[in-house]
């Protein structure tokens, strides 16, 4: 929740030098005079009728200039005199008319994109028109009988085609006329070079047919199948930038995640309103239920529910506890908390995951370029086999040299080979941000979709950072187990010690009038009760020296130097942990326990798990040698892990997975970053790759059985060119349609 849609939120934070730049850019007027420009995203609009009420009033304001208002994008853009207004009171303004306004920083990337769309869409739209009405010209030419059709009505019928297709050649035809000659300027030969041959030649020699059809090109033209092509190749594309801007849509979701403003702890504990950039570590800052949390940091006070569906795609809110790490971008559901800021602006794990994301969009996976290692030499093939066509039907039929020239080009255009890879892997990556996985680079997916073996680390990887009970044993014969559980769990709910924390977890929320209550370092919790005895809870020697040692991980419970209960820890293991590994192993995955941890609880968790290969005690050297061991043997690894001694072994992994809260070097090694908890994501990235190589395959068959099929009959002059243009589009809209059921990830049940 933005500060601007909380009742009484300090609207002088927009006045902030470093607030305002993120939604306002500066300019000077001829008189030299400076001007600002400040773009806002309004709320509470019904109608246009709206949109005029919003403008009346900001224009009311001293020192607005202009302001105009888009009821369809609910955005307002306010040009104003900073001698004379500041933004506070452009919003306040908004606000007193009976709507909302939250600063827009975004408002230039998608304006870019609005404006592509719109560029985009007017080509589609006339080359559509023109294409229905050119088609409707051309029917009674293929419908009449020779003769019914008098010459000068067809005369008259083609001319108004050709007036028709001009729209089209010059204005929607524009970007492939554009990027053919960026192509050629640079010395290459892209795609769009056949496509505005084609488009070219066509025109050229239908128009040669109009004006003279003595001529050499014949009597015959084809301006529908000129604009019928555009057409269908311009929906193509729309489809092609509808589905990169909505990745675009979800980076600006994460880098929009933040809220405007914090309220920070002075000192003397009162409260005052910033901007994020004036955050710095170390400061205390207040969250409310509701609202947006500002930095990475540590909850101080307070027991929280933060929703981290947009970060991690879990969604199940996470219950938080004093000492508990939180994450920027989450929302902070239940009551009002306090925490200390750790990690402010591009540190924080928020702009992390953004930068990642970036950062693998524009990555070219090896299956990409060998996509586009063959179009090269494809499209030298196919401007050869055009001009072989002209020259033999130059011999046979003159009049239809060109005409089958024209159709070999269009029906060969690698437009479907050239989006096979790309939109398959942009649409898989989108549809595993939503779950969770981000990827670091594209071409882990056909690395993944062929492992055969998983390796896991211990430590942060399978068990939480936190303890569990994992038995208790009473020692005083007289007294009753849940008693004795409930007080010892009153007194560990005093501590914030790891094993403290699980024992009261454990114990549940009984209330004890606990007096005197201190805690020893190394050793442990002691508190006297109404009654006036020394209660212990702690290390064994502490709590009662004359008890044996009860072996692992244990936490002791006694009153007056006798010990009355043990409770032994192990740690949590992850929710899904278990399932995760009877999922890999029922697909066939050979699961091996990589662990720093001494073999003893490397063998015991794996017993836990069922898993029956596990090295404990390995260093990363060894970690290492066991991943090149395997390697050799001709196995094909997965390595999961999150800690500093994992960055090596992740480096050498096939592919290789972190946890977002993991080590800074174990996440940049990594190829795969599991932004929650869940361990399932490993199960569900496979799936995903898997169905990604299966996708990318089809799209070439196609693409090679569409040429297989079509190129022979253009060459034998079978294949008129509207057919070809028609089966050149149906090709790439099949193509990038197949791609896109990628981006929705099926659950596994």
């Amino acid at each position: 929740m933005s500060f601007a849609t909380l009742p009484n939120a300090p609207l002088q934070v927009l006045d902030d030098p470093l607030e305002q730049a993120r939604f306002t850019t500066w300019h000077d007027t001829p008189g030299g005079e400076r001007e600002a420009t400040s773009r806002f995203r309004v709320s509470g609009l019904h109608c246009g009728a709206c949109a005029g009420l919003i403008e009346a009033a900001l224009r009311q304001v001293d020192g607005v200039l202009d302001a105009r208002v888009q009821s369809a994008a609910e955005l307002a853009e306010v040009r104003w005199d900073p001698r004379r207004t500041r933004p506070s009171a452009l919003v306040a303004a908004v606000q007193a008319a009976g709507y909302g306004a939250l600063p827009d920083a975004a408002a230039g990337a998608r304006e870019l994109r609005r404006s592509e769309q719109r560029r985009a869409l007017w080509r589609l739209a006339v080359a559509g028109l023109c294409m229905m009405q050119v088609m409707m010209y051309a029917t009674p030419a293929y419908v009449a009988a020779p003769g019914d059709i008098s010459a000068d009505a067809l005369r008259l019928l083609q001319w108004a085609s050709w007036l028709l297709s001009l729209p089209v050649l010059l204005f929607s035809s524009g970007p492939f006329f554009a990027g053919a000659w960026r192509a050629l300027r640079q010395r290459r030969l892209g795609m769009d070079v056949p496509v505005a041959l084609g488009i070219a030649v066509t025109f050229v020699a239908s128009s040669g047919a109009t004006f003279d059809p003595g001529g050499p090109f014949g009597h015959e033209v084809y301006f529908d199948s000129l604009t019928m092509f555009v057409f269908f190749l311009l929906a193509g594309r729309w489809l092609e930038v509808r589905a990169r801007h909505r990745v675009a849509d979800l980076l600006e979701q994460g880098a929009a995640a933040l809220p405007d403003m914090a309220q920070r702890l002075r000192p003397d504990g009162s409260v005052e309103s910033v901007s994020l950039g004036r955050l710095q570590p170390g400061d205390r800052v207040r969250v409310l239920a509701g609202q947006v949390l500002p930095a990475d940091g540590e909850l101080l006070e307070g027991r929280a529910l933060v929703d981290e569906a947009l970060l991690t795609g879990e969604s199940t809110p996470l219950p938080k506890r004093p000492g508990d790490e939180l994450v920027a971008g989450s929302t902070n559901l239940q009551g009002p908390l306090l925490m200390r800021v750790l990690r402010v602006g591009e540190d924080t794990r928020q702009a992390d995951i953004v930068r990642l994301m970036r950062s693998a969009l524009t990555q070219r996976p090896r299956i990409v370029q060998q996509a586009e290692r063959i179009a090269g030499p494809f499209l030298w093939g196919v401007l050869l086999l055009a001009a072989l066509a002209a020259a033999g039907w130059s011999l046979v039929e003159p009049d239809r040299a060109v005409w089958v020239a024209v159709s070999v080009l269009i029906v060969t255009c690698p437009c479907a080979l050239s989006l096979a890879a790309p939109s398959a892997l942009l649409a898989a990556a989108g549809g595993l941000a939503r779950r969770g996985l981000l990827l670091q680079r594209l071409e882990a997916l056909e690395a993944l979709a062929g492992i055969d073996t998983v390796m896991l680390d211990k430590t942060g990887t399978l068990t939480e950072d936190r303890l569990e009970i994992a038995a208790e044993r009473l020692l005083d014969g007289d007294a009753e187990p849940a008693d004795t559980t409930r007080l010892a769990g009153s007194l560990a709910s005093l501590s914030t010690h790891p094993a403290a924390r699980a024992l009261a977890a454990h114990a549940g929320g009984a209330v004890v009038d606990w007096r005197e209550v201190e805690e020893l370092p190394g050793a442990g919790l002691q508190a006297r009760d109404a009654q006036g005895r020394l209660w212990r809870l702690g290390r064994r020697a502490w709590v009662d020296a004359s008890q044996a040692e009860a072996g692992g991980s244990a936490i002791w419970f006694g009153c007056n130097g006798r010990a009355r209960a043990v409770f032994e820890l192990r740690e949590s293991l992850r929710a899904d942990a278990a399932e995760t590994v009877q999922r890999l192993q029922a697909e066939g995955l050979q699961v091996m326990l990589l662990s720093g941890d001494t073999p003893a609880r490397a063998q015991e968790l794996a017993r836990r798990l069922g898993i029956t290969r596990v090295e404990g005690g390995a260093s990363p050297a060894d970690k290492l040698a066991a991943l090149a061991a395997a390697q050799q043997r001709g196995a094909r690894v997965a390595m999961v892990g999150d800690g500093i001694n994992d960055a090596p072994v992740l480096a050498r992994a096939d592919v290789s997975f972190a946890f977002a809260h993991g080590a800074a070097v174990a996440r940049a090694q990594a190829d795969l970053i599991v932004l929650g908890t869940r361990l399932g994501g490993l199960t569900e990235a496979r799936d995903q790759a898997r169905r990604t190589l299966r996708v990318i395959r089809q799209n070439l068959a196609w693409a090679a059985l569409y040429n297989a099929a079509c190129v022979p009959l253009a060459l034998v002059g079978w294949l008129p060119p509207w057919a070809a243009g028609l089966g050149m589009a149906a090709s790439s809209l099949a193509v990038v349609g197949n791609a896109l059921r990628l981006s929705r990830v099926r659950t596994q049940g």
